[in-house]
């Protein structure tokens, strides 16, 4: 086993960004290989690499990537699921890098394609797809422009976990030979298939040899320490998860307690409301029996109070007090 692992970012940005002949030729066949077009030339826009690694403050290494006709590409390794959207996340990312282009004075049909293209570690969607492209549509389908080269905003997901690394090798495409590389590089020729691959493929030759340059020990405590760091940001979003659900549960009593409020509101309401038609019924009664009393006939009380004389007849005879036996 060596210590070179393209899943670190680090590694990443090195094997494919650093600024030399073979790192660009390294990213020019990535690309390639997943966007299914030939890249005759690219130009990383953010190839320094740290020099002193000691300083970094985040681990989040992107590679932004330029082509001759100025296509932008952002080229990204996510490791690990978090509880923030990670699609959201990088269509954000896609947006604020589309909305980056200087239009002043430009028609918008000067508008550059742009990419944002993630490996990732883990499976996102439900379905078989290992790479993935997302691009403005309707709800039925139908997308946004008529020419596809018109749509300028994508976004790529390569799913790694997707691929069966048991699959022969002969009956892998070139995707899937890629991503077994990324999963597997740090095997070297302990692994059947990445030996196989070493020996007969040109295009995993040239990502062996860069791999190789960060293999030795001179490397090992760089990507440690930047492993270290991935930890702590991992600690970080933890704790942040840790408090967002501490809001969102305050939340939930608040809002539970102001539901209670209501109910007790509602509740009050409808007593009185309650109390209120007892009270309104017995005036009614008390009205009716005092009209009786007084000599009006059942058709008078009727006209006067809205009320047939069979529901009359029923206010008065309920009124009548029967006689208490004992008293007698």
């Amino acid at each position: 086993m060596r210590s070179a692992n393209l899943l670190n970012d680090f590694a990443f940005k090195y094997v494919f960004g650093e600024d030399c002949k073979e790192a660009n030729d390294a990213l020019k066949s990535l690309l390639t290989v997943f966007l299914k077009r030939k890249v005759n030339h690219v130009v990383v826009k953010n190839s320094e690499m740290v020099k002193d690694y000691t300083k970094m403050k985040s681990p989040r290494l992107d590679l932004l990537v330029e082509f001759d006709d100025q296509t932008t590409v952002d080229l990204e390794m996510q490791l690990r699921q978090t509880k923030d959207n990670l699609l959201n996340r990088f269509n954000y990312y896609l947006a604020r890098l589309h909305g980056s282009q200087d239009m002043e004075g430009k028609s918008y049909s000067q508008l550059k394609e742009t990419i944002v293209m993630v490996f990732f570690n883990l499976i996102i969607a439900d379905d078989d797809d290992i790479c993935s492209l997302y691009t403005m549509r309707k709800y039925s389908g139908i997308p946004l422009v008529k020419d596809e080269k018109e749509d300028r905003m994508k976004l790529m997901t390569i799913e790694m976990p997707k691929v069966d690394l048991n699959k022969p090798l002969e009956d892998m495409n070139e995707q899937e030979k890629m991503i077994y590389y990324f999963l597997n590089c740090h095997k070297g020729l302990d692994d059947s298939k990445i030996k196989v691959m070493i020996e007969s493929d040109e295009v995993i030759q040239m990502l062996e040899k860069r791999v190789e340059t960060i293999s030795d020990d001179r490397w090992k405590k760089i990507i440690e320490d930047f492993q270290k760091l991935h930890e702590n940001e991992e600690r970080i979003e933890l704790q942040l998860e840790l408090e967002e659900a501490q809001r969102q549960m305050k939340e939930a009593r608040k809002d539970k307690e102001e539901a209670r409020k209501d109910k007790e509101e509602a509740h009050k309401e409808k007593e009185e409301a309650r109390k209120a038609i007892l009270e309104a019924d017995k005036k009614v009664k008390q009205m009716v029996c005092k009209m009786y009393e007084d000599g009006f006939t059942l058709e008078q009380i009727s006209a006067y109070c809205s009320l047939n004389v069979d529901e009359i007849e029923l206010l008065i005879k309920c009124s009548i007090v029967k006689p208490n036996p004992i008293e007698k």
